[in-house]
């Protein structure tokens, strides 16, 4: 039996599958509008100045990553109601499951708070050099319930948001060079600290674009029988002042040996009392 294109669209299962396929096809144009919302609206270049490029960019992915999922659910949910099954129950019985779960799962609420609060309160962003519950490294990711973390051998340490109470962030501003040279007691101390703000000028102009505030010599913090300390404070761009502060310790180094500035040491003298006993035998000879 041959049936017209009106009546097949009468077939209360072909309405269905039109109705499914309407809101398969109404759900993907939702997530590719949203998608350009949250692009202009979380903007670098809009936002520029106000807030950097890592926590636009950590904001956008979160953003884009909770559109998904509420897209996801809610186009679930109308499938489920176009095939027949009850989501009426299905969410009430869900809400009293979430219920049920929510005094069982403390922590993971804990975590998700925890990361909400990392996020409005900028603690770090993605790129930024951490460290927080024991890793040091660089953030490769921030969840609302994970944050993950690289260290620089390349482990990746997946943390809780909830075990995060204290975070070192040492990508924000200017970070500080802090170096402690160690001179004899013999040396005059007004060449030595001469000749180390010489090694400091000329490393901070060969660098000049790492360099905030050109690192000095402070002066002399502790003397003892060894020899005298000298204090180096500077500040230098994020990330920059471990190799910074390497450069500055092999130049040092190295004038002191051209310039014969000594470095204190541990010093022994040897006696030698047979030596010293003979001595006095032929003292007495004589």
């Amino acid at each position: 039996m041959d049936l017209n294109f009106l009546e097949i669209l009468e077939i209360p299962e072909v309405i269905t599958a039109l109705r499914i396929a309407i809101i398969i096809l109404f759900a993907a144009g939702i997530g590719k509008i949203g998608t350009r919302l949250v692009d202009n609206i979380i903007d670098p270049n809009r936002l520029a100045g106000r807030w950097d490029e890592r926590r636009v960019n950590t904001l956008s992915g979160l953003a884009k990553s909770m559109l998904k999922y509420s897209i996801y659910f809610v186009g679930g949910v109308m499938v489920l109601d176009e095939l027949g099954v009850p989501t009426t129950s299905i969410l009430a019985g869900a809400g009293v499951l979430g219920l049920a779960v929510g005094f069982g799962a403390q922590n993971l609420v804990r975590d998700v708070l925890s990361g909400f609060f990392i996020l409005f309160e900028d603690q770090f962003a993605v790129g930024d050099y951490v460290k927080i519950a024991g890793a040091e490294g660089t953030v490769q990711e921030i969840g609302l319930r994970v944050t993950r973390v690289q260290i620089w051998t390349g482990e990746i340490h997946i943390i809780p948001n909830g075990l995060i109470d204290h975070v070192v962030n040492y990508s924000r501003s200017g970070m500080g060079v802090v170096l402690e040279v160690a001179v004899a007691l013999e040396v005059d101390l007004d060449r030595a600290i001469d000749i180390i703000n010489n090694i400091c000028h000329e490393v901070a102009e060969e660098r000049s674009d790492q360099v905030v505030d050109e690192p000095q010599v402070l002066g002399v913090t502790r003397l003892d029988s060894s020899g005298a300390t000298i204090q180096i404070f500077g500040k230098v761009n994020p990330m920059q002042q471990w190799s910074f502060g390497r450069e500055l310790r092999k130049r040092i180094k190295e004038a002191f040996d051209q310039e014969g500035i000594e470095i204190p040491y541990p010093h022994r003298v040897l006696i030698n009392k047979q030596e010293k006993g003979e001595q006095e035998d032929e003292t007495e000879e004589l």
